[in-house]
């Protein structure tokens, strides 16, 4: 092989490399950042319900970190203007604030509060967490506002799968209104 073809090779290799590292550097910005989070807004200090726009922070991934904004906020069109000052607290925990994981880390430990069985990890797969609120309601937390889940998760009790399915599989009989 000639030195040019040499050359050429090498620097087939080392653009392919750098190829691959700028690709898996988006692909896993794209990934870190999409999902729902609850951050504390910086301007009125109530819970917001934020979207980081995934596909700009994997675009601005590919030479080291990515550049962060929102796509959505729970204190939009209000507030749309606003320097969008709560990424820092994205950017300094972006695992912590995303709602699947502050779920996650409630169930972690927790018993039933029916049964006595333990939650485990939460199931994304078949039927998510549920909780029971002091109402004596049983709520899935989609049912939720992320805007209230920290409140919500602060007085809510856990219920696993098993008695949330009987439950629902035998509700309450309704209360007929005296004619």
């Amino acid at each position: 092989m000639s030195t040019l073809g040499v050359f050429i090779a090498v620097g087939i290799t080392l653009l392919a490399v750098a190829l691959g590292i700028a690709l898996r550097r988006m692909t896993t910005a794209g990934l870190r950042f999409r999902g729902q989070r609850v951050v504390t807004c910086p301007e009125d200090h109530q819970t917001a319900a934020v979207n980081v726009d995934a596909s700009h922070a994997a675009l601005t991934a590919w030479n080291g970190g990515p550049e962060l904004r929102l796509s959505g906020c729970s204190h939009w069109p209000e507030r749309a203007g606003c320097g969008q000052p709560c990424i820092t607290q994205i950017q300094a925990a972006p695992e912590d604030c995303l709602v699947r994981n502050i779920l996650d880390k409630w169930c972690d430990g927790k018993c039933c509060i029916r049964c006595g069985g333990p939650i485990g990890e939460a199931s994304w797969a078949g039927v998510p967490p549920v909780l029971l609120t002091p109402d004596g309601s049983l709520m899935e937390w989609q049912q939720i506002a992320a805007t209230e889940l920290p409140a919500t998760l602060a007085t809510a009790k856990p219920v696993c799968v098993d008695c949330y399915l009987r439950a629902a599989a035998n509700p309450p009989p309704l209360k007929l209104a005296a004619s």
